[in-house]
């Protein structure tokens, strides 16, 4: 893919970089106690060469199903991936948070991001005792998202995944520095860069949107960066936005559902009105309906948002609790 060029374009990635680091700042995490056998655990950071997570186990003495929750392309620990880890926590919900770039000691471009660094996240969530290892889901939204359908189409033992404004293929990643040179493909895998759509032509009226848009026009309908979602047998939650500006989420949610066309459990929560917030645990109820960034209104996205987190919940607890393994 060749670097964003033109001032435009400059200034829209810009734009994105001020939402989304204004998402990764929260506040510490206590020390953690370890004690297994407290009927209360204590949340954890996790800060490994290996793994950058923060752990909300649920407040109950008795095993549960895990929660892997990712964030987007803000990176690190988000404030925003913290709130929903928080409610899931709430709800009786062991989460483990990821950040798999732009926390301390990890990489500071969305290029050639290890695959791996999900596996050891998985792993660390399936070993711990309070954790029941056959009941872990996976919920990411938009890069989130797109790393949660790679990884669960790797791991078959993942029984229920949510993608919030997803992609159905894996894309080209993101140079932050913009210092001229192409952006490499988004993840690796044993050190070889993974199969990576590059960004089609820029649009100076649709901005980023046109970037995703017309890639997913030129793909082959072969392309080895397609998520192979139809290696999975988890059930699948896909929430999107239709007036998304940032990229095509409902376009995407539509060809995951025909690459899993054989099954019954790919459900599909598009919102026409809102945009590319359109998922997660409601904020404050907007005051006036604003033109909120990357699509859709405070209010479309206020609303998306509440109809869609109780459907979230029910959706997890069908697959997790209620599903009589």
């Amino acid at each position: 893919m060749q670097l964003l060029r033109g001032a435009s374009r400059r200034l829209s990635l810009l734009a994105l970089t001020g939402v989304m680091a204004a998402c990764m700042h929260s506040a510490p995490i206590p020390a953690a106690d370890t004690d297994l056998t407290a009927d209360i655990r204590e949340d954890q950071q996790l800060r490994t060469e290996t793994l950058y997570a923060d752990y909300f186990p649920a407040r109950a003495a008795s095993a549960g199903p895990g929660i892997l929750l990712l964030g987007g392309s803000e990176g690190g620990l988000g404030s925003g991936a913290r709130r929903d880890a928080l409610a899931l926590r709430d709800h009786g919900y062991n989460v483990l948070q990821v950040s798999f770039y732009r926390a301390p000691g990890q990489l500071e471009n969305l290029e050639r991001v290890p695959l791996e660094t999900f596996d050891h996240a998985l792993a660390w969530l399936q070993d711990r005792e309070e954790v029941e290892a056959d009941h872990i889901g996976i919920y990411g939204t938009s890069k989130g998202a797109e790393a949660a359908l790679i990884v669960a189409s790797r791991h078959p033992e993942i029984a229920a995944i949510v993608a919030a404004v997803p992609s159905s293929v894996s894309w080209t990643g993101i140079n932050w520095a913009f210092d001229g040179r192409p952006a490499e493909p988004s993840w690796s895998l044993n050190g070889e860069a993974y199969p990576a759509v590059p960004y089609g032509a820029w649009d100076p009226e649709l901005g980023l949107y046109s970037l995703y848009a017309n890639g997913l026009a030129g793909l082959d309908a072969d392309s080895p960066a397609i998520i192979p979602v139809e290696q999975t047998g988890a059930p699948m939650l896909l929430i999107c936005g239709g007036a998304d500006m940032l990229w095509p989420s409902c376009d995407m949610s539509e060809q995951i559902r025909a690459r899993a066309s054989e099954r019954s459990d790919v459900t599909i929560l598009a919102y026409p009105e809102a945009g590319h917030f359109v998922a997660g645990v409601p904020a404050e109820v907007p005051s006036e309906a604003e033109d909120s960034e990357y699509g859709g209104t405070t209010l479309s996205n206020y609303a998306s948002q509440k109809d869609s987190w109780p459907k979230i919940l029910d959706f997890l607890d069908d697959a997790l609790r209620n599903s009589g393994d």
